[in-house]
C-alpha cells in the first residue's frame, strides 16, 4: 500500500510538469518557491489604408521579336509618361519585371510584357489606374492597401494586447485570492494584414481611338489590420 502511494505521488508530479509546459511556451518549474500566474491576450487594430500600391503593366500583340520590342518600348514610355504627367513622382514608380517571350506554338512570334508598381493615395487610385489604362496598360488593376507607418500600427496592437494581459492577470490573481507580483517572463507575436483588391488584372483594355472614355472605376480602399499576441508570466505572492 505504501508502494502504491509513492507511485501516485510520482504520477501526480509528472502530470503537473506536463501542465506547466504548453507548446511554444516557456517551461515552468512548479515549486513552492516558484509560484507563478500565466496569461495570454490578443490585441487587434484596424485602420483605413492611407497608401495604395497599384500594379500596372501591359503585354504587346504577337509579332516578330524586333517589332514586339519596338511596340513594347513605345507603350512603356507612353504609360510612364502619362503617370508622371498626372503628378506621380518618379520615386513612387518601380519596375517589377519585363520580358520578351515567344508565343506558345508560334516560335517566330513574340510578346513583350512589362509590369510596375505605382504608389499613390487611396483617393487617387482609380484616377491613376485610369490614366495608365488610357495610355496603353492592358494588364493592370491589382492594388495593395497599406499604411505609411506600419510600425505605429503594430505598436498600437501590441499596447492593446499588453494592457489586456496585465488586466487579465490582475483579475485572475484577485479571483484566486493571491497578490500579483512582478513580471517574470513575456513574449509576443506580431502580424499585419495588407489586403489586395483584385479589380481588373489582365482584362484592362485601352479605349479605341475616338471612343468616349469611360469614367474611372469605383474603387473603395480596404482596411489594414495589425494583430499582436502577448504571453506573460507573473509571480504571485
Amino acid at each position: 500500500m505504501r508502494k502504491f502511494s509513492v507511485w501516485m505521488v510520482l504520477i501526480f508530479a509528472g502530470v503537473s510538469a506536463l501542465q506547466a509546459q504548453q507548446p511554444g511556451q516557456i517551461s515552468l518549474n512548479i515549486a513552492p518557491t516558484n509560484r507563478t500566474l500565466t496569461v495570454s491576450a490578443e490585441g487587434s487594430v484596424s485602420v483605413d489604408a492611407d497608401v495604395a500600391i497599384l500594379h500596372v503593366g501591359f503585354t504587346t500583340l504577337p509579332n516578330d521579336a524586333k517589332a514586339a520590342y519596338a511596340a513594347g518600348a513605345l507603350t512603356s514610355n507612353q504609360i510612364i509618361g502619362a503617370i508622371k504627367q498626372a503628378g506621380i513622382a518618379e520615386s513612387a514608380i518601380h519596375s517589377e519585371w519585363q520580358r520578351l517571350d515567344s508565343v506558345y506554338g508560334k516560335p517566330h512570334k513574340f510578346t513583350l510584357t512589362q509590369q510596375w508598381t505605382v504608389k499613390t493615395t487611396p483617393e487617387r487610385a482609380a484616377e491613376i489606374l485610369d490614366v495608365a489604362v488610357t495610355a496603353g496598360a492592358t494588364s493592370s488593376g491589382d492594388i495593395d492597401w497599406t499604411v505609411a507607418d506600419e510600425k505605429a500600427l503594430q505598436a498600437q496592437a501590441l499596447d492593446q494586447a499588453a494592457t489586456q494581459a496585465k488586466a487579465d492577470a490582475s483579475a485572475l490573481a484577485k479571483s484566486m485570492g493571491v497578490k500579483l507580483g512582478a513580471l517574470v517572463y513575456v513574449t509576443n507575436q506580431m502580424s499585419i494584414s495588407r489586403p489586395i483588391a483584385y479589380s481588373m488584372r489582365s482584362m484592362a483594355m485601352a479605349p479605341q481611338a475616338g471612343a468616349l472614355a469611360p469614367p474611372p472605376l469605383a474603387i473603395e480602399p480596404r482596411k489594414v489590420s495589425s494583430n499582436a499576441n502577448v504571453y506573460a508570466v507573473y509571480a504571485i505572492e
